[in-house]
């Protein structure tokens, strides 16, 4: 990693926001293993390219984004090489998203704090506008999102809008 000021504010400022990447590569992922794994790629790209970073600008947008952008090629690696399980392994797998949910830990600690309810409501959002509403949740605003994302801020607009009124529909009933 290069001197200079990015370093300096990726160093300093960098690691503030370790606990926000992992819940957001914890979504993204499905799997604490994974989201491990992503969120240490991310740090490893941000220090590399810690002399690309602008002093002054939002770090953690851009850590965000290194995080989405390896999410995204690590996808299509995966893809382009699929890994054939044993049978073995098959039969011992989950069968559905609700098997591995009941018996993760990470989000049984997340039911506690948020609601079984909740927490189901933002699963059945699509991948787009699952990751449009955790990153609003980590209060970076909408033209932030749309960096991170590489899109218009009027697409995130719209999927925030979208995404927040399927969150009031499917949590109607609790919120009585």
């Amino acid at each position: 990693m290069a001197d200079g000021p990015g370093r300096d504010a990726v160093a300093r400022d960098g690691l503030a926001h370790l606990d926000a990447l992992y819940r957001l590569a914890r979504y993204l992922t499905g799997r604490d293993a994974d989201a491990e794994d992503l969120v240490q790629e991310t740090y490893a790209r941000a220090f590399a390219g810690a002399d690309r970073f602008v002093p002054g600008t939002n770090v953690k947008a851009w850590l965000f984004r290194i995080l989405r952008n390896t999410f995204i090629s690590e996808h299509r690696r995966r893809r382009a090489s699929p890994i054939v399980a044993a049978p073995d392994v098959m039969e011992r797998a989950p069968a559905t998203e609700e098997t591995w949910l009941r018996d993760d830990l990470e989000l049984d600690r997340l039911r506690k704090v948020v609601g079984a309810e909740i927490e189901a409501a933002l699963l059945t959002l699509g991948e787009e506008a699952r990751t449009v509403v955790l990153l609003d949740l980590e209060d970076l605003s909408e033209q932030e999102i749309a960096a991170v994302l590489d899109c218009p801020v009027g697409t995130v607009k719209s999927r925030l809008s979208r995404a927040r009124a399927a969150l009031r529909e499917r949590l109607r009933d609790y919120a009585r």
